[in-house]
């Protein structure tokens, strides 16, 4: 199963409802605040590499308060 982390830098102030949203992304396993030179990294599922980018693209991009993604895909 395609599987990628997402590494996000967030607005301040921001974070805790950032990261409330990122958890109820369809296929987000995991989604943690951390310190460091992301604000949040998350890790994420899909059924396909298609779906794993338009979540990507789509969803993470959508959340009120990213500002930056990086995405490193999985692949083992």
């Amino acid at each position: 199963m395609p599987a990628a982390y997402v590494l996000m830098g967030i607005e301040a102030g921001k974070v805790g409802k950032a990261l409330t949203a990122i958890k109820q992304i369809k296929g987000v396993k995991t989604a943690h605040a951390v310190a460091g030179p992301y604000d949040v990294i998350a890790y994420v599922e899909a059924e396909s590499f298609e779906l794993l980018g338009q979540r990507v693209l789509l969803e993470f991009h959508n959340v009120t308060g990213i500002r930056s993604t990086t995405t490193a895909i999985v692949f083992q």
